[in-house]
């Protein structure tokens, strides 16, 4: 088995587990990662979903002997599609070592990312000379600005993980140690709030991010105008606001 599925406290734990092929992807890989994300986000008891790997190496992508010995092809990579385009919840990637090209596309369509200071990042697509199908040229700029991008994949170099912060690909460093505890931390923190409200906001994120800034904005108005009309209630709001406060003092206080 190489994706291990387990899940505690409303947060799902999909972990990638082929280290001895630096976590890369075959195509039963492929095939038990995406089971796995529809699984989490099919899962009711699940409000939040980590992404994460054993070994030293996240992942590097697609198993080149798979595509060198013709298992994984256009067609099948095809019909294989992304692992996860479509989703409710939210997902968070815990990057514990180098994530390259499709195992960077990965992170990339994590909705918050935050890595191990032993992680690094590089799409070396154009090295083995293929391209992307998992939106690299697309959510690579979006992450890092297009001229970062660019450098990124015309290059294949490496950025390291101080790098990878700094350019908002990931969220924040820490400790190897760390990495996990502090990613169920921040599920923890999203599980704790409202979840029809989560949900509604990670797709005003994922809707908007196509469109230029004036829809986008026409379109958070809208569904603002939606939810307001089918689910705001101030009796609900004013209860919540004194676990609002003390979740505030106790975060300040950290």
């Amino acid at each position: 088995m190489t994706i291990h599925y387990e899940t505690a406290e409303r947060i799902a734990t999909v972990t990638i587990d082929r280290p001895e092929a630096r976590n890369s992807m075959d195509l039963a890989t492929l095939d038990a990662l995406k089971e796995s994300m529809a699984r989490a986000d099919g899962d009711d008891g699940v409000d939040v979903v980590v992404l994460t790997s054993t070994g030293t190496v996240f992942s590097a992508g697609l198993d080149l002997r798979a595509l060198s010995s013709g298992e994984i092809d256009v067609a099948t990579h095809t019909a294989i599609g992304n692992p996860w385009v479509e989703h409710d919840k939210p997902r968070i990637a815990a990057v514990n070592g180098p994530a390259i090209t499709g195992g960077l596309e990965l992170v990339l369509n994590c909705d918050i990312a935050i890595a191990s200071g032993e992680a690094s990042f590089a799409d070396t697509h154009t090295r083995v000379g293929i391209l992307p199908f998992w939106g690299m040229s697309v959510l690579l700029p979006r992450a890092v600005g297009r001229r970062n991008a660019t450098v990124m994949s015309l290059t294949g170099n490496f950025i390291d993980a101080d790098t990878a912060r700094d350019w908002g690909l990931v969220a924040e460093v820490t400790a190897p140690e760390d990495l996990l505890p502090r990613a169920r931390a921040l599920a923890g923190d999203i599980v704790a709030n409202d979840q029809p409200g989560v949900r509604a906001m990670l797709a005003l994120y994922r809707d908007g991010a196509g469109l230029a800034d004036v829809d986008a904005q026409a379109l958070e108005v809208d569904r603002a105008i939606e939810w307001h009309g089918e689910g705001f209630e101030a009796a609900a709001i004013a209860e919540r606001f004194e676990a609002i406060k003390a979740r505030g003092r106790a975060q300040r206080a950290r």
